[in-house]
């Protein structure tokens, strides 16, 4: 699969970079680097700019049949589903990543079922490798409020929200907390006082690092990454959702 390498780049080129690639994945400039050092360099409390301006649109439907689908926290990684299903998806994320919208619009809604009826458990390793490749903080705004989405029992309905109201483009810095209490107003339930101070506080920092170095102790060169009980699929599989039911099926998934 071939993987973008984003440094720090100017908008224009970033944009021409994305379209050439044919919307392969996003990667980071130093898969090596310290993921925990980025997120002290980049994670204000009060960050107002960007997309707090902007109206929040609510989440597919079909996460309603995620409401009542656990979610739990184990190191630097988010497992939801039934900690007992026989099968594992694991997938490697950053927010501002427009392929990982790609694959939640398209590849990923297959996953919503064989969740629901706890067929399938899926970890999500968030990363934030974006805002040190293109500069502000809402990698790490968005994943700290993901975190915090859990602690409130309702991150699988949280994370399409926030997928749902990724910017056009990766080099807005559009995930600031008043932004990410906005899309939070689209989930029924969310909104409290110990989620608001998560959120506008960045409680979940130093969790942020652990899952940023979680992603590259994993050895991952990009996002979407993902793994059906530990196989990779076929990549052009991933953006279409009934060519990912099928690689789904192949691993006895359905």
């Amino acid at each position: 699969m071939a993987v973008r390498k984003a440094g720090r780049i100017a908008a224009a080129v970033a944009a021409t970079a994305l379209v050439a690639m044919g919307a392969a994945a996003c990667g980071p400039e130093d898969i090596t680097g310290n993921g925990g050092s980025s997120v002290e360099e980049s994670a204000p409390a009060s960050d107002s700019s960007g997309g707090g301006g902007a109206d929040a649109k609510a989440p597919s439907a079909d996460t309603a049949a995620l409401a009542d689908v656990p979610a739990s926290v184990k190191g630097g990684v988010i497992t939801v589903g039934d900690p007992k299903a026989g099968h594992t998806v694991k997938l490697y994320e950053d927010a501002r990543c427009p392929i990982c919208k790609k694959f939640e619009d398209t590849g990923a809604q297959a996953l919503v079922k064989p969740l629901a009826e706890g067929k399938v458990k899926v970890e999500y390793t968030l990363a934030s490798f974006l805002d040190k490749n293109l500069g502000g903080h809402g990698s790490v705004n968005a994943a700290n409020a993901l975190r915090a989405s859990v602690d409130a029992g309702k991150f699988p309905q949280y994370h399409a929200a926030v997928f749902a109201n990724q910017p056009e483009s990766e080099t807005e810095d559009a995930y600031t907390p008043e932004f990410l209490l906005k899309i939070a107003d689209k989930v029924d339930g969310l909104r409290g006082p110990a989620f608001d101070k998560a959120v506008k506080n960045v409680t979940y920092k130093k969790w942020v690092g652990e899952a940023m170095q979680s992603f590259t102790d994993d050895g991952m060169q990009g996002t979407p990454s993902v793994f059906i009980d530990g196989e990779k699929p076929d990549n052009n599989a991933l953006f279409d959702k009934a060519a990912f039911a099928k690689e789904l099926k192949a691993s006895g998934i359905s």
